[in-house]
């Protein structure tokens, strides 16, 4: 084995998901740079590392050193300590202070800050509060670098250290060592086999009970992600003792404790109407929210709909007064709509675009308001709570904001402290899981009446359940189906194509000077360039290409719209046409420039277009929400984010809650619009290719939509229905109230 010892000059290349990098370093007895690659998920620039590996030579970028080993030191050059130290890594320590404090001190410049950090004060332009900074950050590194040395020795990767070291402090060694799977109890982004990893180095038995019983949690929260509430008792043992690599007898014993513990809730399944007499029913095994979720949410709506009490509004001549104040003509189906929403303590709306929803809406709250009623409007998402604000004139809030949420307090708003008001209208709602609808119910008195509102017909909440689709189907709540298209919509291809997709037809993509919908065909334009338009792989090139040309000039000029109100939507977030992917390309497309900060493979720049992938009740921002970088700060070592009409500031430990948002899934587009979409839809991404996901991004675009790939892609799409089932008994539950 070769060995390197080297200073980090660049980072090129770093793969959020497996710390795969390339670096350029500079390393004695080497007049260029030394390109390094291998995975190295913590390095930053100015970092000293000694290095074991081999040297190689690509076909396409000449000679490589492949790391094998590596291990991070400090410099002893008094160059290393200056680029170490401006790395932004020590917190009031930038580039132009490194400077200074190398200049004042020399080669002894970290034996200062570590034994008389005080002396600091001797630097020009160097303060009080910036030395405490200083110290504060050093000592803080010292416990990190402790923490990674200790994984390292473990051949675990590195890059959750300082959410460790900011979880536990000082006791976090004792803590991993204790018990590695609190882990992924804790920390937010430390999965299982994270945990797993480290325990299985450090020697754990296998079939060790702490194992386990993580294991089963990591199963049960894993199928959550996927919409399950409850996994059957054979799947959850079968999953269970794939991922543990144990028998199933073993995981059972286990599994049985953790039903004594309460760790987990059972419940027999109901037997469907065919099966067979005498069958017994399968077990349902709840994690405790989804199960008190689900339980409190059909008690809740039940208690609400069978309260006699509330506002009353007069029907008489209603439909007559209702046009006189608005000014608006209503069809019989909405009319009967709005009568039984003031008619009804609960009542379901639903529609696809174009059929007036929000028409019927403004009728309800015109009925409502004409007897004095005061009305809460709410939404799942910033965004569509802003757009329901704009449409009705009214202040709307996101559910979050409406129940007052408190980071470590929780909900404010609850049944020990309701919502004050007669009616509340919820948007968007295919978008709530099931734990965000119980906790909005606990906090309605059962004398308001509630309108949920939403398209039963788009993907489902991100969140486990199928909460609007249960309510409907259980068939316990008066449901208003929207179903005429107006005659202003007719005219939009873009709500027509929607119309035509879920009902299984092709849409028409014959495109037109006039049309707000167009479909670009990957296949010709590649042929057109001599290529194959059978290669599934130069299709996705094609397609990025094309996508980075839209986005940063042709739509925009063409529609005379910011590129950043232009939003590219995907099935996918891995692929050439995947979201990630399609960031970098559009990141270098509108924002280039290297001045950032770095993490999970992204460089976070100033006026970057990000999303926060998780919801943080600290900052009051939530899964999904869309933001503008407005700065990066490398010696505080944070960036602010603006979103919508406020600041939030993130430090480089927090950046892995951030994602940047050129480009998403259509996943996470629910409940948002934008002026102008783009969609890609390649047979690269078949696993995906559903009905709903591509109804739910077409109907995303407000003015404009792009379709570019196949139309087997597209046709496959359009066909493709089977709606993956969500275990769920919301449903059942709703239908035995009494």
């Amino acid at each position: 084995m070769n060995h390197l010892r080297c200073v980090v000059e660049r980072i090129t290349y770093q793969n959020a998901e497996n710390g795969y990098s390339v670096i350029k370093c500079r390393a004695k007895g080497y007049q260029d740079l030394v390109t390094v690659v291998g995975a190295m998920p913590d390095v930053h620039v100015g970092s000293v590392l000694y290095l074991g590996g081999s040297w190689r030579i690509d076909a396409k970028y000449g000679r490589q050193f492949s790391m094998e080993t590596f291990e991070e030191t400090l410099p002893a050059t008094v160059y290393g300590i200056e680029k170490y130290l401006g790395s932004g890594l020590v917190r009031g320590v930038g580039p132009k202070f490194a400077g200074r404090i190398v200049k004042q001190f020399g080669a002894d410049t970290l034996k200062v800050i570590e034994e008389a950090p005080d002396r600091l004060l001797e630097v020009t332009g160097i303060g009080r509060l910036r030395v405490e900074r200083i110290k504060k950050s050093w000592q803080e590194q010292k416990e990190i670098k402790n923490i990674m040395l200790f994984l390292q020795s473990h051949d675990v990767s590195t890059s959750h250290a300082a959410k460790i070291y900011k979880t536990y402090g000082n006791n976090s060694i004792k803590v991993v060592q204790e018990n590695p799977y609190r882990l992924a109890d804790d920390i937010w982004g430390v999965g299982f086999k994270t945990a797993d990893s480290i325990a299985e180095k450090m020697g754990f038995d296998h079939e060790k009970y702490v194992r386990l019983r993580s294991g089963i949690l990591y199963t049960l929260n894993k199928l959550s992600d996927d919409g399950h509430c409850y996994a059957t008792r054979e799947m959850l043992l079968k999953t269970g003792a794939e991922l543990l690599a144990v028998e199933d007898n073993v995981l059972s014993v286990t599994l049985e404790e953790m039903i004594r513990a309460e760790d987990v809730i059972t419940e027999p399944i109901p037997l469907p109407k065919d099966a067979a007499p005498g069958a017994a029913p399968e077990k349902a095994i709840y994690l405790p929210p989804f199960y008190f979720s689900e339980i409190g949410t059909a008690k809740r709506l039940g208690a609400i709909y069978g309260n006699a009490e509330g506002i009353h509004v007069n029907p008489a001549g209603l439909a007559e007064r209702i046009s006189r104040r608005t000014g608006m003509q209503y069809d019989e189906i909405q009319m009967q709509a709005i009568l039984t929403a003031v008619q009804s303590k609960v009542l379901v709306l639903t529609g696809g675009p174009g059929t007036g929803k929000t028409t019927t809406t403004l009728g309800i709250i015109t009925a409502f308001r004409e007897a004095g009623a005061k009305i809460l409007l709410a939404a799942p998402t910033g965004r569509a709570a802003k757009r329901l604000s704009e449409v009705t004139g009214m202040e709307a809030k996101t559910i979050h904001r409406l129940l007052e949420v408190k980071p470590s307090e929780g909900y404010q708003k609850n049944e020990e402290n309701p919502l004050e008001g007669d009616v509340l209208i919820v948007d968007e709602c295919s978008m709530i899981d099931i734990i965000l609808m119980y906790n909005l119910l606990k906090a309605i008195p059962d004398t308001m009446t509630v309108i949920l509102v939403g398209d039963t017909d788009q993907l489902p909440s991100v969140g486990a359940g199928n909460v609007l689709r249960d309510i409907i189907d259980s068939g316990s709540f008066p449901v208003s189906r929207l179903t005429r298209i107006f005659r202003q919509a007719q005219t939009s291809r873009i709500i027509m194509n929607a119309h035509r997709i879920n009902s299984g037809r092709m849409p028409d993509i014959s495109n037109g000077v006039k049309s707000d919908f167009f479909f670009m065909d990957m296949e010709t334009r590649a042929q057109k360039k001599g290529l194959d338009p059978e290669d599934s792989a130069v299709l996705a090139e094609e397609a990025a290409q094309t996508i980075s040309e839209l986005v940063a000039a042709k739509l925009s000029g063409y529609y005379r719209t910011p590129s950043a109100e232009i939003q590219v939507l995907t099935p996918m977030q891995r692929g050439v046409v995947g979201a990630a992917n399609l960031n970098q390309a559009l990141q270098q497309a509108l924002n280039p420039g290297d001045q950032g900060l770095k993490r999970g493979g992204y460089l976070f720049k100033a006026r970057d277009k990000v999303m926060q992938i998780r919801n943080n009740y600290d900052k009051e921002v939530f899964n999904g929400d869309i933001g503008v970088i407005e700065s990066v700060d490398l010696e505080k070592r944070e960036l602010t984010v603006r979103f919508d009409d406020r600041s939030v500031t993130y430090d480089v430990t927090e950046l892995d809650e951030l994602v940047l948002a050129y480009a998403a899934t259509i996943h996470k587009s629910q409940g948002s619009e934008y002026p102008i979409v783009v969609i890609p839809i390649l047979m690269n991404h078949y696993v995906m290719l559903q009905r709903n996901l591509i109804y739910t991004g077409i109907t995303r675009a407000k003015k404009v939509l792009v379709l570019l790939g196949t139309k087997k892609a597209l046709g496959y799409a359009v066909r493709n229905v089977t709606v993956s089932k969500r275990n769920t008994m919301l449903k059942e539950r709703l239908q035995r109230l009494p």
